[in-house]
């Protein structure tokens, strides 16, 4: 198989610093945070607007790579799963993940919200959030 070479779009800037510091899940007290780009990729928001719900293609870049199976929100109680199984940020290929709002539109960044990603958090991709029904 052929290696894949990945391209930041923009960053994560959030207050929180550390990946203990970090929610298991942006409805369990993600803080809002900004989304910086690079000024390259600005063309592609045309047409986003404040309100509209996102999906946010991160990369977590503290991540261990050769995590293959774990216990589920990091709970040894929780019986051993493969990763694949989980949203365990420790997996082969640590792409995250993450539902949130676009709260303000800058030149060159945008804060959105709430997002459990940790400050320096490379973005990789967005995607709209579509209704089941969109095509």
């Amino acid at each position: 198989m052929k290696t894949m070479l990945l391209k930041p779009i923009g960053v994560i800037r959030s207050e929180i610093t550390k990946r203990e510091e970090a929610p298991l899940f942006y409805t369990e007290g993600a803080p809002n945070a900004f989304l910086d780009f690079l000024p390259s990729y600005m063309e592609g928001l045309h047409r986003l607007q404040v309100g509209y719900e996102i999906i946010i293609i991160t990369w977590f870049h503290q991540a261990q790579r050769d995590v293959l199976k774990v216990h589920p929100r990091g709970d040894r109680s929780n019986p051993l799963t493969g990763v694949f199984l989980t949203r365990s940020p420790d997996r082969p290929n640590p792409l995250g993940l993450h539902r949130t709002t676009v709260l303000e539109i800058h030149p060159d960044r945008l804060y959105i919200g709430p997002i459990e990603a940790i400050d320096g958090t490379p973005v990789i991709d967005i995607k709209p959030v579509v209704d089941s029904n969109d095509h």
